[in-house]
């Protein structure tokens, strides 16, 4: 049998388990750093957001500039064009420059840290924190409150042939 069929759906998985040694203090650290970069992740996707929309604003101005020449607004529609399309959002730089402006450094160095403190202080576990507060706050033996799904049903990983 493997680790995992042999793994009970009532005790954390060993990946999710606090190395001998390690402190209170420590798992917290890791937990609010863990927070961070969640954190970082979430303005990550609001940028790549700006960066379609601001895209998609462009692409109708263009249109809207199409419409005011059939129009007969030339003049109003040269402005647009000449200020408007295809204008920098921050000096020298379009949205997708931003974008990988922040994959490069910032984004990328958060994860690279993070990553390195887990693999420094825990063995790379992730999450230590969150399962700690998962056992501490489900009703063990009730229902819906596994400390890992169950999946020795036929539906279930453990219950596929190897």
């Amino acid at each position: 049998m493997s680790a995992l069929e042999t793994q009970r759906p009532d005790s954390q998985r060993p990946e999710h388990q606090r190395p001998d040694g390690v402190s209170d203090t420590t798992v917290e650290a890791l937990g609010k750093l863990s927070e961070a970069l969640e954190a970082v992740e979430e303005a990550r996707g609001h940028l790549y957001t700006f960066h379609r929309r601001t895209g998609t604003a462009d692409l109708m101005l263009g249109d809207a500039v199409d419409l005011f020449r059939e129009a007969g607004h030339d003049d109003l529609a040269d402005r647009l064009d000449r200020e408007l399309v295809g204008r920098n959002v921050i000096h020298g730089r379009w949205t997708f420059q931003i974008v990988e402006d922040y994959d490069d450094g910032y984004w990328s160095a958060f994860r690279d840290l993070e990553q390195q403190a887990r693999e420094q202080l825990v063995g790379g576990r992730r999450h230590l924190f969150e399962a700690e507060m998962k056992e501490d706050r489900r009703s063990h033996g009730e229902s819906h409150h596994e400390a890992v799904p169950d999946d020795s049903g036929p539906q279930g990983a453990l219950g596929q042939p190897s």
